[in-house]
């Protein structure tokens, strides 16, 4: 018997509606201020997966639109020194590093796993929440390190970058003070023996230069600078020949 159109509409929606949720579509979409340069977009090339090169250390990056857009230049730093692979979404808030980190992980060895959360945990939800307040920031850090030590991998922390205009971009775009924010995972770093890549003040005394006008994304010199500190950063933590 023919299902009515409405019928069946609805139908779908249900079937649908059960299907496991695995973030791609909306992973894909770019976020406020983002080019294709740093956005998790099919058409950039930071997203695509890459093959290993035999023999070579596999290495891991971790991070949101700022680490898209520092990724294929690191990769061409430590070309002939190390496999550089990223993560195939923009990695968002600690929440999401929640709910994906052992997804991202896989089963494979990982020599070096470089990552950050933050600018998206800083974001104002309301005049007076966060995404994640603080608190909440440090207690999701400290079960991502956790899991992140588990799998035996060198790890180096980057700093979240700076934020011009005291964290107002926009109406819609105002975001929590970055620095108390990197000393409260600075301090989870340090108890914790990780390495930390200081994003931070590597890009703060130049951030009028190096970044978009009125954005806190980059420009292709400012991911430049970020590259080099994230590649040293690396090569500091591979494997000694």
């Amino acid at each position: 018997m023919a299902i009515p159109l409405r019928r069946f509409g609805f139908v779908l929606a249900a079937a649908l509606a059960l299907l496991p949720f695995d973030g791609t579509a909306q992973d894909s979409k770019k976020n406020e201020g983002e080019k294709v340069t740093d956005a998790a977009v099919g058409k950039n090339s930071a997203m695509k997966p890459i093959a290993d090169v035999p023999g070579l250390p596999r290495v891991l990056l971790i991070g949101d639109s700022i680490s898209i857009g520092y990724t294929l230049q690191v990769r061409a730093l430590l070309a002939g020194i190390a496999n550089v692979h990223r993560i195939p979404i923009n990695g968002g808030a600690t929440e999401v590093g929640l709910a994906k980190l052992k997804t991202w992980l896989g089963d494979g060895r990982w020599d070096v796993i470089h990552f950050n959360w933050g600018i998206h945990d800083a974001k104002h939800t309301s005049d007076t929440e966060f995404r994640a307040s603080r608190e909440q920031y440090a207690a999701n850090l400290r079960t991502l390190v956790t899991q992140l030590k588990a799998t035996g991998a060198r790890l180096v922390f980057a700093t979240t970058t700076p934020i011009p205009g005291d964290g107002v971009l926009s109406p819609t775009r105002r975001f929590d003070r970055i620095p108390p924010r990197n000393a409260v995972a600075v301090e989870i770093m340090q108890e914790q023996g990780i390495a930390i890549d200081d994003l931070f003040a590597v890009a703060d005394p130049v951030q009028t230069r190096i970044l978009r006008p009125g954005d806190l994304h980059y420009t292709e010199e400012g991911y430049a600078v970020l590259a080099k500190a994230v590649a040293a950063s690396i090569e500091a933590q591979l494997p000694k020949k």
